[in-house]
């Protein structure tokens, strides 16, 4: 389900987290409300900041494609066992892959231990991995497309998406944003002044 919201819409609802605190706002598998961990002041905002825009916390979420027993575990990320015995669906079988991939846990300071990954891919071969996700971001740039000029003073919550994906021999690691804008892309549509990316900015196959 895709969700959108007008920029003022926005603005209310970084204010409201700003002066509610910091809270987890998707439920934990293993430890309810431990994602959020005394973030840095500024975490939600990037009013009137300096560009390139930077993030200091960030949602996260690992989703696993043709694999047995895929097991992610980053910070206090670690979801239940999955089964060692049926093979995850196919990437081929979802429609508008990957734009529909989404991160909802957290928000996580920058940056938890690596990302500990085990499976096994489609043929049965077992794989380990650590994936370095305050390297990969090690700037702590926000990854989107959006020119300067034409971004909103409200630009970016400062808490992007990143997603992990195991893709049978592959991980792919992506960056979720949404940048405002200082005017809509359609001018009969108010709701369209936000630019939605979803970069690949990691991949490695095993």
């Amino acid at each position: 389900m895709r969700i959108i919201f007008s920029r003022h819409a926005a603005i209310a609802l970084l204010l409201a987290i700003s002066l509610a605190g910091c809270q987890s706002t998707a439920p934990s598998p293993a430890s309810p409300g431990s994602a959020a961990e005394s973030l840095p002041r500024g975490s939600y905002t990037n009013v009137g900041a300096t560009w390139p825009l930077k993030f200091r916390a960030h949602y996260f979420d690992a989703i696993c494609f043709s694999t047995y027993g895929c097991r992610v575990q980053y910070g206090h990320y670690h979801p239940g066992n999955p089964s060692e015995d049926v093979l995850t669906k196919s990437s081929d079988s979802i429609p508008d892959y990957p734009n529909h991939l989404s991160a909802g846990w957290g928000p996580i300071k920058n940056f938890p231990a690596p990302a500990k990954v085990t499976w096994r891919s489609k043929d049965g071969v077992p794989h380990a991995a650590e994936i370095d996700i305050g390297e990969i971001f090690s700037d702590q740039r926000i990854r989107h497309t959006v020119k300067q000029e034409d971004a909103a003073d409200l630009a970016s919550s400062g808490t992007p998406g990143i997603i992990l994906e195991v893709n049978d021999r592959t991980i792919n690691v992506y960056m979720q944003t949404a940048i405002w804008l200082k005017q809509p892309t359609e001018p009969d549509n108010p709701l369209s002044d936000v630019q939605r990316d979803l970069i690949k900015v990691f991949s490695e196959t095993y």
